[in-house]
């Protein structure tokens, strides 16, 4: 029976396994999918890490240098496959989980498989869960091809045709990019709000470096260092059809858990014409799409890069945990008050990158474990009792026998 259960096997369940087990943490990891890092699995084939590999690593193994400096999709599924294998975590696959509910001693995580109980809980099940398509008007007639970005690997499928994609995050730009690139007749972006850009790297130095070294600067004086590098290497880009954001970027960051644009080709061909940014999409007409200027477009493809719910409320909304929009509204290290030894990793969108923040909150997890440890056994020495090892331990060693020590009767 584990001590603790991390519920997710990608990154940061995996991060956080391996910390614990590092830790002395007996620790199990749980996944509905078939097989580790399944939703990095899933991404369109083009995709490569945004942070440089050596800011990418997971804690207590690093991403090998023959996957270059920034590294693919599926090398980033080799190297999740690796870790799980390096720190020897028992992961099983296959198996989702319906429910966390409390219990006397601790925790209880609920699978169609039986019940799992622990005296900690780990959530990570990941920022990218449940897609998100908009109830767009018209949709269900469009007599085009419409889908998430999600469904999406290549623009080879899409040669010679129309495509809309809608949304101008990191997915919906470097979507529109992999298109022009494999040949489709036409590329339009369907733009809402202007986004933040900036450089993948300048000088050698990748941008989201300067991300590790400035997010503990006040928004403010973060947010005027980036106007003014927008400025230099960006420039105004308002006669394609992007104005620059009035918002700072850092301020977007942490109101609406928005990173930047990290161009990676992007802006040469938005500059050269082989991208047109039209408004936001209001509805569909037949093979028509209406949009917010009141102006109309034809295509025979429409990709929704319109993000993803994090899909938290069946697991643990009855917990009091969540805020309004979904969100955990305490992370990292930290426990909600009514909750306590139950920890959510991975739920935001850190302009440090992914990977080396979801390592700083595993180890800070299974510190948090240790002194957790060590007060329960504290209090348990300070009232003459044996201290367990864990309360879920406790609770079946009291269930045992009392004619024979409950140390004795746990080892047979």
């Amino acid at each position: 029976m584990p001590e603790a259960v991390v519920i997710g096997a990608g990154p940061g369940g995996l991060a956080t396994a391996a910390m614990l087990q590092r830790a002395g943490v007996e620790t199990v990891v749980v996944d509905r999918a078939p097989a580790i890092g399944n939703s990095w699995r899933g991404h369109y084939d083009r995709l490569h890490l945004h942070t440089v590999r050596w800011l990418s690593h997971l804690p207590g193994f690093h991403i090998p240098p023959r996957y270059g400096r920034w590294v693919a999709r599926d090398d980033v599924v080799r190297y999740l496959e690796a870790y799980a294998v390096r720190h020897g975590l028992e992961v099983r696959l296959n198996t989702p989980v319906e429910r966390v509910d409390r219990t006397d001693v601790g925790w209880v995580v609920r699978t169609p498989a039986g019940d799992l109980d622990a005296a900690y809980v780990v959530v990570a099940t990941g920022h990218n869960h449940t897609p998100v398509l908009p109830s767009w008007p018209g949709a269900d007639a469009f007599t085009g091809e419409l889908l998430h970005a999600s469904s999406y690997r290549s623009g080879a499928a899409y040669r010679g045709r129309s495509v809309l994609v809608v949304g101008s995050g990191n997915t919906g730009t470097e979507i529109a990019v992999d298109l022009v690139d494999n040949g489709a007749a036409d590329v339009a972006l369907s733009v809402r709000t202007p986004p933040h850009i900036v450089l993948r790297e300048k000088y050698g130095i990748p941008s989201l470096a300067l991300g590790v070294l400035f997010r503990r600067l006040p928004v403010r004086l973060f947010d005027t260092i980036a106007a003014a590098m927008r400025r230099i290497d960006i420039g105004d880009l308002s006669a394609y059809g992007l104005p620059t954001p009035v918002d700072g970027l850092y301020e977007r960051v942490r109101r609406d858990d928005a990173i930047p644009i990290v161009d990676v080709g992007f802006l040469d061909v938005l500059k050269s014409g082989r991208i047109t940014v039209v408004p936001a999409v209001e509805a569909f007409e037949r093979d028509r799409v209406l949009l917010a200027d009141g102006s109309v477009r034809r295509a025979d493809v429409v990709v929704a890069a319109t993000g993803y719910r994090r899909g938290l409320d069946p697991l643990v909304g009855h917990l009091g945990v969540l805020d309004a929009g979904g969100r955990p509204t305490v992370r990292g290290a930290a426990t909600h008050p009514s909750a306590p030894r139950l920890w959510f990793t991975g739920y935001t969108n850190p302009i440090s990158g992914m990977f080396r923040e979801l390592g700083i909150d595993a180890k800070r997890i299974a510190r948090a474990v240790v002194r957790d440890r060590a007060s329960r056994a504290g209090r348990a020495s300070a009232a003459g009792t044996t201290a367990p090892v864990s309360p879920v331990l406790d609770a079946l060693r009291a269930s045992l026998p009392t004619v024979v020590p409950a140390k004795q009767a746990w080892r047979r």
